[in-house]
């Protein structure tokens, strides 16, 4: 009796392994069929797998570009850590630096860098005043030169003060905020902070499409006009952070009294078109 159940236990994990692999190793959307090459699932306990992940800390000291009130720790389990199936990016009063906040800016580079492909991040966003949480995409080799010349991918930037809003942008050395002149657009998502929502990217040679739970809400083409106009013919790294306060985040003040903020990551997930 004992040996039945050992194998029907060993029948049913092999089963229910089987249909994960289906479920998610190689995925059809109406623009093709997409093969998985990277992920995290966060089924482990402890600080997030440094074979996939490092800490950028490297902006503490001047504000990231954006004047930003956060300080980001490096391997500190308060601001980032993975328990019960998904990675937790937590927000602090908790001074540092010079800085009243910690926090946590988790990057791929040189552990997941690609050129093209469909990226998924299924996550629950934080809320109120002061919060912005982004999931984005920055050049590993920065071969263009600096921000924002080699570019700079939004898959999904949120601020608290605007919560229901979700925005996609593309920056580039002729599209950037400093001029005025960025590319984005907005979808409303009012249960973006209270349920988990898939944030998608599709980036391809000739444009990159950006998605909510596979609602098309930004497209960004390739003029054919040269690296100024699009940079995306280099190999990109993906970035998760939760910043506070900043040039936009902190527009509207921030409030103490809604801390500590959690970030919550489900999944990432990246995949490249099968021909």
């Amino acid at each position: 009796m004992r040996k039945k159940l050992y194998l029907f236990i060993l029948l049913v994990i092999g089963i229910t392994s089987c249909k994960k692999g289906v479920s998610y190793e190689t995925i059809t959307t109406p623009t093709g069929t997409w093969q998985l090459v990277w992920d995290d699932e966060f089924d482990y306990t402890g600080l997030p797998d440094t074979t996939r992940w490092s800490y950028d800390t490297e902006g503490n000291s001047w504000g990231w570009g954006n004047n930003e009130a956060q300080y980001y720790t490096a391997g500190d389990s308060v601001n980032a850590y993975v328990k019960d199936g998904m990675l937790t990016i937590t927000a602090r009063i908790d001074s540092m630096g010079g800085k009243r906040y910690t926090s946590a800016r988790l990057i791929t580079k040189e552990k997941g860098d690609w050129l093209y492909g469909r990226f998924e991040i299924r996550a629950k966003l934080p809320t109120g005043t002061g919060t912005w949480p982004a999931i984005w995409m920055l050049s590993t080799d920065w071969e263009y030169g600096g921000w924002p010349a080699s570019g700079e991918i939004d898959i999904m930037e949120n601020v608290g003060y605007d919560p229901d809003t979700i925005v996609g942008s593309a920056h580039t050395q002729s599209y950037n905020h400093m001029l005025g002149t960025h590319k984005n657009a907005k979808m409303y998502v009012p249960t973006s902070y209270t349920d988990f929502h898939l944030y998608a990217l599709e980036w391809e040679d000739d444009e990159y499409r950006v998605y909510v739970d596979d609602n098309l809400y930004f497209t960004f083409e390739n003029e054919g006009t040269g690296f100024a106009e699009w940079p995306f013919d280099k190999r990109f790294h993906l970035l998760l952070n939760l910043a506070i306060g900043g040039n936009w985040g902190g527009q509207k003040g921030i409030d103490d009294s809604l801390f500590p903020h959690r970030f919550q990551i489900d999944y990432v997930r990246v995949y490249q078109k099968m021909n």
